[in-house]
């Protein structure tokens, strides 16, 4: 669709305008500077901040080398300092890593630290290792979350004393000391493939970050996650909106397809690399780049191109969900730093306003100027005829007085 026609969609309540943003887990090559590539990614933030982007996800990793924020909370105050309107987001909390009091007091800190700039994401925890290092079970990470985020979300309503107790945290009359500075802060569940993410958003009334959007698997199951999502919350009296859903997918965009396929030499087969080594996904290490590249743009589980391959592949995960409020773009060096800033900027002007009908007044004059072209011009072209005989017109008639008074002065 146009971006004009998308316009008309919004205008007739069909359709709503997108945000963009980041999850920025982050990913970095390990064995680079750590302390610069922090700096990196704070920079990245204070980019997309002046360029317009809406939000930021921020994750938690322990373990692995590559994610190397530990705390997304203490790496959000940074980001917000140096930042004035993006709106920050915990992409996620793991949460059987914390206790309850602890994730719900940080948070609300935070929000008002950030003047109500913060949400609050939350998952059971990616990376085994991590689990591990901790003591915990992978088999019971999803049972722990769903705990931890009844408990949450029960400190932050703050209707009256939360009472709790599990096998491994316990709330004793535990309340907080501040109400969050925000009416709503925000809460938005993890998915990826299992309707696991889903059940839980739905359970709660809360957002999703599909982290798995544009992957074979997670593409295919957008729409039946919805469905879960909507069933579960009317089980439990809750409601779910599709624009608290967030999309996430890998692109990087040049001017050329052929531009693009070269800057993502640098660092495309390393991050592959290490997501096969983490998450349970098919992956053949052997394969070229080229032949990756040809997949990921094939498939749509990889966007290596230009703005208008990024604008189809965003309309096909509409199409596909029914609908969604944000794409979020992964955060990973598949450039090198300069070219990756290069790609948010040019995904701000040329595919942005295409999903919030920024572009479609800008288009519709000009369709209709150019439209009339011919009229304007005649009309332009009389007017300088016209401007042309007044001119000597007037020109005529003051030499004639001029004359006159002379032969009266004589």
């Amino acid at each position: 669709m146009s971006a004009y026609e998308i316009a008309a969609e919004v205008a007739d309540g069909g359709r709503w305008p997108l945000r963009f943003g980041v999850f920025l887990a982050p990913f970095h090559k390990a064995g680079r500077n750590p302390t610069l590539l922090l700096e990196q990614d704070l920079t990245l933030l204070e980019h997309l901040d002046r360029l317009g982007y809406d939000e930021a996800w921020i994750g938690e990793h322990h373990s692995g080398g590559w994610e190397i924020v530990a705390s997304p909370e203490v790496f959000i105050a940074a980001a917000a300092a140096r930042t004035r309107h993006l709106r920050l987001g915990t992409g996620v909390i793991s949460l059987p890593y914390h206790h309850p009091l602890h994730v719900a007091d940080r948070m609300v800190l935070l929000d008002h630290l950030t003047r109500g700039r913060v949400m609050l994401g939350v998952g059971p925890g990616q990376l085994a290792s991590d689990a591990h290092m901790l003591g915990i079970e992978t088999a019971r990470q999803r049972e722990m979350m769903e705990e931890s985020l009844e408990a949450v979300t029960a400190l932050l309503a703050g209707r009256e004393p939360v009472t709790r107790k599990t096998d491994w945290f316990t709330l004793q009359d535990a309340q907080l000391q501040l109400r969050p500075y925000q009416e709503r802060l925000e809460v938005a569940v993890a998915a990826t493939f299992s309707p696991a993410g889903p059940r839980t958003a739905g359970r709660f009334g809360a957002g999703m970050l599909s982290i798995a959007a544009s992957q074979e698997g997670g593409f295919d199951a957008l729409g039946s996650h919805w469905g879960v999502a909507n069933e579960v919350a009317a089980q439990h009296g809750q409601t779910v909106n599709r624009r608290d859903w967030r999309l996430m997918g890998m692109m990087h965009i040049a001017e050329t397809e052929e531009q693009a396929r070269r800057e993502v030499a640098y660092g495309l087969r390393d991050i592959q690399d290490y997501q096969a080594k983490v998450l349970p996904i098919p992956y053949d290490p052997d394969t070229p780049l080229e032949a990756r590249l040809d997949h990921g743009n094939a498939t749509g589980s990889f966007i290596c191109g230009t703005p208008e391959m990024a604008i189809r592949q965003i309309e096909r995960l509409w199409q596909k969900s029914g609908g969604f409020g944000a794409y979020l773009f992964l955060g990973a060096d598949f450039a090198d730093p300069e070219a990756t800033r290069r790609s948010y900027e040019l995904i701000a002007r040329e595919v942005i306003p295409h999903f919030t009908g920024q572009s479609a007044g800008p288009v519709g004059s000009q369709d209709w100027q150019v439209g009339l072209s011919e009229r304007w011009r005649d009309q332009t072209a009389q007017a300088v005829g016209k401007a042309m005989k007044d001119y000597e017109a007037d020109k005529a008639a003051g030499s004639s007085t001029a004359a006159g008074s002379d032969g009266m002065g004589a």
